[in-house]
């Protein structure tokens, strides 16, 4: 393999501090909130989570790129990260079923990478600092200009982006003699979700995030189920009228990540944005009912109010992550409805919580 050259980049973080690196693939600047993931695989499901999207990735593995890319591995139709820090980016990969390269991968679908970055010192620098707005430049804009533009990037608190990964159309997923109907709001729904629902023979239909209760009714399901998504949960109005009067209703409702936030919303529970969030395929969790420990993947930067839950006589906390003692999961009481903060479809794993899934078709039968 001949030695290339590769242009120099930077990530400018919003209070200033710059880190160096080398620009991989197309060349330009892209912007948003810097966040870190600590799972050793499963790359191409991270980068195409509708969750993460306004987001620059950084990974904590110190190789991407060694395994290619494969179509059987994507959670939506394209690359939803704004962009990607890493350290050592593998332009060769040694895997038979590979479709093709990482690098090429990018290119098509035009998104900007740095590599040869400290990414130990930077995750450091993000822990103790907090989760921030970011810009990666790989064109040589001048550190003044960038300071410029990233000063009129909007913080995440407050900002909605369910509607920018969203279904513009309804659509149906799995077999429609299936024995269970399920409507599916879709805030930036993972596409390993409808897998698993369609393999609990269960047909769904998916709807777009703005979509009526009246809307998600008429196709007579037997019961509903709220996404993961991206953004600050708070101003997805509609969502909330949704998880409110599926709940007036006590029809069966299931909620992940972003879902499970709105049902907190729609229970009157705040939620808040946190210093870092969880990502990662690697994060303890204790079921509270059944006493046992699960290892989850997870990908939020908020979360329900712990305090305003526990005050909540008509709610239960069923699930708490053991790092840090946050809301994991809970139940509505008298009311068919539940939800987790964390991810049981998770691909490529861990598998510890697929049992919720199971528990939620059983929900479909009462």
């Amino acid at each position: 393999m001949k030695y290339t050259t590769r242009q120099s980049a930077i990530l400018l973080l919003s209070d200033g501090t710059i880190f160096h690196g080398k620009s991989i693939g197309i060349s330009g600047t892209t912007f948003g909130e810097v966040c870190f993931n600590t799972g050793m695989t499963g790359y191409q499901e991270i980068f195409t989570d509708p969750s993460y999207f306004g987001q620059i990735m950084v990974t904590t593995n110190p190789h991407m790129g060694n395994y290619g890319v494969n179509d059987r591995e994507v959670e939506s139709s394209d690359i939803k990260i704004a962009g990607l820090v890493c350290k050592n980016f593998s332009f060769n990969y040694s895997r038979e079923d590979a479709a093709g390269s990482l690098e090429d991968y990018f290119v098509k679908q035009n998104l900007i990478c740095i590599s040869d970055v400290d990414t130990r010192a930077l995750v450091s620098y993000i822990r103790e600092n907090g989760a921030m707005n970011a810009v990666i430049c790989t064109d040589g804009t001048s550190v003044e200009d960038l300071k410029v533009s990233l000063a009129n990037v909007p913080d995440m608190k407050g900002l909605e982006l369910a509607s920018k990964v969203s279904t513009k159309e309804p659509y149906f997923y799995g077999d429609e003699n299936a024995t269970y109907k399920v409507s599916a709001l879709d805030l930036g729904i993972k596409t390993n979700i409808l897998r698993n629902l369609a393999k609990r023979d269960c047909y769904i239909k998916v709807f777009p995030y703005n979509a009526t209760y009246d809307d998600l009714s008429s196709f007579n399901p037997n019961g509903y189920f709220l996404s993961n998504g991206p953004g600050d949960p708070e101003p997805l109005s509609d969502a909330i009228e949704v998880a409110q009067e599926i709940l007036k209703n006590n029809k069966p409702l299931f909620g992940i990540c972003l879902g499970h936030q709105i049902i907190g919303l729609a229970n009157g529970i705040s939620t808040y944005k946190m210093f870092n969030g969880h990502r990662g395929i690697n994060h303890p969790v204790k079921n509270i009912v059944t006493g046992k420990g699960e290892i989850t993947s997870q990908n939020h930067g908020f979360a329900v109010n712990k305090e305003e839950l526990e005050a909540n006589n008509d709610l239960e906390i069923t699930h708490l992550h053991l790092n840090d003692g946050t809301v994991a999961g809970m139940r509505v009481k008298n009311k068919n409805c539940f939800s987790v903060q964390y991810h049981p479809e998770a691909s490529p794993g861990p598998h510890d919580s697929s049992y919720l899934f199971d528990q939620f078709v059983e929900s479909l039968t009462v």
